[in-house]
């Protein structure tokens, strides 16, 4: 079975076929269609973003879709960068320039306050209908960054029960963990059965 993975990002494909590795599917991505469209993410949550780029992919590829839409929630920030976690300091920045305004809102905040939560929500779309899966973790924004692995804000994402940042881990230990590998482990179980029934 082909499936549309609606993004461009190597990381996050990676991440995907580690999961899925062993079930009898073929991974597409964005760069394998003739025409590439640009889906803003105007939803004011992540299933939202989720569904809206799994529909457009849908409708462009006509193959099963998946898509996720996932980001950084600190609660002492009101939540923020949510789902503006990838343009955080703007829409041509950087992971640094995100990582480096986050620190700076963050300076003052100790203790408690700077706990927060990666949360991923996968949307997979089929001319069946759309399921979506959800994944969190939570951890603690370090002041100084950690490790050279992974992407975005890994390296500020410290969990204190692994004793290590996100981008301190291995792949294989941060799919274990991960907000995405969590949501990803759930939609695995589901595609099982899905496979199953066609």
């Amino acid at each position: 079975m082909k499936i549309m993975v609606a993004t461009g990002n190597k990381h996050k494909l990676e991440e995907i076929q580690q999961i899925l590795d062993d079930l009898p599917v073929k991974l597409l991505t964005i760069n394998d269609l003739p025409q590439q469209i640009e889906v803003e993410e105007t939803g004011l949550t992540f299933q939202e973003n989720a569904r809206l780029k799994a529909d457009a992919y849908f409708q462009l590829s006509g193959l099963p879709t998946l898509a996720d839409d996932s980001g950084l929630e600190v609660p002492a920030l009101n939540n923020e960068p949510g789902v503006r976690s990838a343009r955080y300091a703007g829409q041509a920045a950087d992971y640094l320039k995100n990582n480096l305004l986050l620190l700076e809102r963050m300076k003052e905040l100790k203790g408690k306050d700077r706990k927060a939560y990666f949360r991923c929500v996968v949307c997979f779309k089929t001319d069946q209908g759309e399921w979506f899966f959800e994944g969190k973790t939570e951890g603690i924004i370090l002041e100084d960054s950690r490790g050279n692995g992974g992407f975005g804000y890994d390296p500020l994402f410290y969990l204190p029960e692994m004793g290590k940042t996100y981008a301190e881990l291995s792949p294989e230990e941060k799919n274990k963990i991960s907000h995405r590998g969590l949501a990803l482990e759930k939609f695995r179980d589901f595609l099982e059965k899905y496979l199953e029934k066609i």
